[in-house]
């Protein structure tokens, strides 16, 4: 028994040490491709920028976005054009339209991007689990993964949102039970290849606690993964919650979201054009940004997957 113990320990030691190499050379690699990708960097700047503009924006903005400004209108009741009191004019109400975009990149974006988070992590436990402990447990996960797919994401975003009452919390739990199920499936197949790489089985062999082996062996290599899913998830979420205030299932009035003012200035959309023009700029920016910035993070952290 003496004997073995050194062995051992070297084993579970050269185990962890490939693991933690693996990881380590992913990023280096990653980081350095990354910064010679003209487009992921452009669409960092662009995501950068919206970021900014959302945790800043009681700073930024020239007005409160639900303020009515007496002058807001024209002598015949009609929102301003642009001008240079309100750059991008103004909406039926009279209220900045500059500003209440301002306010509305932050509670896009924060749906977006709390919602996204939440359903990533969701897929990681399940995907994971279901892959890690196999049997009856894998068939139940991942059957009712498949069930989930089943319906259109659009689809069951709009019968929750008709069941549930309109909210900012109701609206990021909406998006994180409909993104879940793509990322669970990625990360099940990944994790039935990666239990089966030398080091997971080095750690079996010295008797490594399944949990250890889970959040030590398994879970880094998951990381890359979930990072790309996230990062290109946020555009789908984005617009997730556009469409929802747009159907008036996301945020309530008269809270500013992007949506939300498309839905109220298309009754002016002959007359008053920039009222949807916008957000309708805004929401696209934000897609450009991060399907650029995931685009690259996928192409760095998997080369053989570029196009």
């Amino acid at each position: 028994m003496d004997e073995t113990k050194p062995s051992e320990k070297a084993l579970a030691r050269w185990g962890e040490e490939r693991s933690v190499e693996r990881v380590n050379t992913l990023w280096s690699d990653a980081w350095r491709r990354l910064k010679k990708d003209r487009a992921a960097v452009a669409g960092a700047v662009i995501c950068v920028v919206l970021i900014v503009l959302a945790l800043f924006a009681p700073w930024i903005a020239p007005y409160d976005p639900n303020w009515q400004h007496p002058h807001g209108l024209t002598a015949s009741g009609a929102p301003l054009p642009p001008c240079r009191t309100f750059w991008l004019g103004t909406d039926n109400l009279g209220r900045d339209v500059l500003s209440r975009l301002i306010w509305g990149a932050r509670v896009s974006l924060f749906v977006g991007i709390v919602g996204n988070g939440l359903a990533v992590l969701i897929a990681l436990l399940v995907g994971a689990t279901a892959a890690f402990l196999g049997g009856w447990v894998e068939t139940v996960l991942m059957r009712l993964t498949d069930v989930m797919m089943a319906f259109p994401t659009l689809l069951l975003a709009i019968a929750l949102g008709a069941v549930l009452r309109p909210g900012i919390d109701i609206l990021i739990l909406i998006i994180a039970l409909v993104y879940w199920v793509y990322l669970a499936r990625i990360v099940h197949g990944r994790v039935l290849s990666l239990r089966e790489m030398e080091f997971v089985l080095a750690a079996r062999v010295i008797g490594a606690s399944q949990w250890r082996i889970l959040t030590r062996h398994i879970l880094p290599h998951l990381v890359s993964v979930a990072v790309v899913y996230a990062t290109l998830g946020v555009a789908s979420t984005v617009l997730m919650e556009a469409e929802l205030s747009y159907l008036g299932l996301g945020i309530r009035l008269p809270t500013a979201s992007w949506g939300g003012m498309i839905s109220e200035g298309q009754a002016y959309y002959r007359s008053a054009p920039w009222l949807i023009l916008s957000p309708g700029f805004m929401l696209m920016l934000t897609v450009l940004g991060f399907n650029l910035m995931g685009d690259g993070l996928r192409d760095a952290l998997d080369p053989q997957q570029r196009r």
